[in-house]
């Protein structure tokens, strides 16, 4: 588990699925003045989960397996961030977040692959390696485990 700077650790968050895409970008703003959000992979999880499928909190977090109260403080940073981005035109970028991987409902395909959240590079798992020391060829980020649990950083 990682540690906040103080308190209690940070526990895992259960997501079903990786994001699709990494980045939302504004049209008609440069991109040498274009600032960024960035979300983190639980939080994009809690809105496809409140907002997109219109669980209410307590099945929301249920099924990213944290309390209520937490589920509570994840959808409100996101939704911020989102707001932030719309009105000040910043592009939207996700990455991060303390996961696990699809828990419970949808198991995914290719558990034996790592897989880059930010350009969607893939490449076959290596047993004894784990993804996350590895670095995708295309951006430099590092892999992550598809399928299982993943501590995305």
């Amino acid at each position: 588990m990682k540690q906040n700077k103080a308190g209690r650790p940070v526990s895992c968050r259960c997501v079903e699925d990786l994001p699709k895409f990494t980045c939302f970008k504004p049209e008609g703003i440069s991109p040498d003045r274009l600032e960024s959000v960035v979300l983190t992979v639980d939080e994009i999880e809690a809105l496809r989960l409140a907002d997109k499928l219109g669980l209410y909190q307590a099945e929301a977090a249920s099924r990213m397996k944290v309390s209520r109260q937490t589920f509570g403080r994840i959808i409100d940073s996101a939704h911020r961030k989102v707001a932030e981005a719309i009105i000040e035109g910043k592009s939207i970028c996700v990455e991060g977040g303390n996961i696990e991987q699809v828990c419970g409902f949808h198991e995914t395909q290719g558990e034996n692959t790592c897989v880059c959240l930010y350009c969607g590079f893939e490449k076959p798992h290596l047993d004894g390696i784990p993804c996350r020391t590895e670095k995708c060829p295309d951006c430099g980020k590092p892999l992550v485990r598809k399928g299982r649990y993943s501590s995305v950083v």
